[in-house]
């Protein structure tokens, strides 16, 4: 997922990253040379990058792209970004292409994490350096939750156990505050099961949930990650699942939640019955924007732009000045809900 993602947080580019920095050195403290830079060597003229994105029309991804560009530019460096879709094959191909066209660097979010050896392999024979943003890539195999820690990409993003439990603890204190008995409430968990972060992000949810209201039964629903696939996914839930008066809805993104959200209410289920708290809040500031009642409570920002700025510079320190790749670094977020996301810096168009 972004998940997919829109607009600017309220500090800038700049002391967002520095932020980002300062967290990465106390979330991993460690570097790598896993993944296909192992022999990339120092690049002495403009190095040049290809930043290779799944469902590059979703605003997340929209908004990674211009932070990523803006990077390149202030730092002057080459960027291609390339739109991959959701298609595996072109996953391959385009990874070639890049090479072919001479890239020294390539950033990749991945449609399929089963792409992850053969994308590792062709960078390696190329000595191309490879960073992934977003998802997670296995050098070894085609899933990234039964890879060995050494054989995952160094990865720049977002922290699946930090976001998940912001929204586990918010969906809670929704919860709390409407008063509603575990009893007759039912949690649904929507995601698509095969990516390890969405895995991360809603096991993170459920344990902080638990953890305040304990109790609540919590239903798992595979989707697609996108609201018409959730929605889909969800209404048939609520149909198998009568008698249910109140429901907390959460997933891996802004998708899953606001598909969620529009199945419950078309189901006849008031927003106040609803407690839907997004992970991205680019669509979630749509409902609010709109001033009509949602049952989108709340939502986590995180902003697509420090995750491609904080890629690039990454990629740049690797070619220019040899510094190893961290093998996480995470961007910041911060919660918004129907009050907040405007001065927060969420931006809807």
């Amino acid at each position: 997922m972004h998940p997919s993602l829109r607009s600017r947080l309220a500090p800038t580019a700049a002391l967002g990253l520095a932020t980002v920095l300062g967290l990465t050195a106390c979330s991993t403290g460690q570097t790598s040379s896993s993944g296909a830079d192992a022999s990339v060597a120092p690049v002495s003229g403009k190095v040049s990058i290809t930043y290779l994105q799944k469902q590059g029309d979703q605003q997340y991804f929209v908004d990674e792209a211009a932070g990523a560009k803006a990077k390149a530019a202030e730092l002057g460096a080459d960027l291609k970004v390339v739109d991959l879709g959701s298609d595996a094959n072109k996953t391959v191909s385009e990874v070639q292409s890049a090479i072919a066209q001479k890239s020294n660097g390539l950033i990749i979010v991945v449609p399929d994490p089963a792409v992850g050896p053969q994308v590792v392999q062709t960078a390696r024979d190329a000595k191309a350096a490879l960073l992934t943003s977003d998802d997670q890539v296995c050098a070894s195999g085609p899933s990234p939750a039964q890879c060995a820690a050494g054989d995952l990409v160094p990865r720049i993003g977002f922290s699946g156990q930090q976001m998940g439990q912001q929204v586990g603890q918010r969906a809670a204190e929704e919860f709390k505050k409407a008063g509603w008995n575990p009893a007759d409430t039912r949690i649904i968990s929507a995601w698509k099961q095969d990516v390890t972060v969405c895995g991360d992000r809603v096991k993170a949810a459920k344990d902080a949930f638990d953890q305040a209201v304990p109790g609540v039964r919590n239903i798992d629903v595979a989707t697609d990650n996108t609201p018409t696939g959730a929605q889909d996914k969800v209404a048939a839930t609520i149909t198998a699942n009568p008698g249910v008066k109140h429901w907390v809805a959460w997933g891996c993104n802004d998708e899953n939640v606001q598909g969620a959200v529009t199945a419950l209410q078309n189901a006849g289920v008031s927003p106040d019955d609803i407690d839907g708290v997004g992970l991205g809040a680019y669509l979630a500031c749509k409902d609010w924007a709109s001033g009509k009642p949602s049952g989108m409570k709340a939502a986590l920002f995180i902003n697509g732009k420090d995750v491609g700025a904080l890629a690039v510079q990454t990629m740049v320190d690797k070619l220019k000045n040899g510094k190893d790749f961290p093998k996480e670094a995470f961007a910041p977020t911060k919660m918004v809900d129907a009050t907040t996301w405007q001065s927060a810096g969420v931006s809807c168009s």
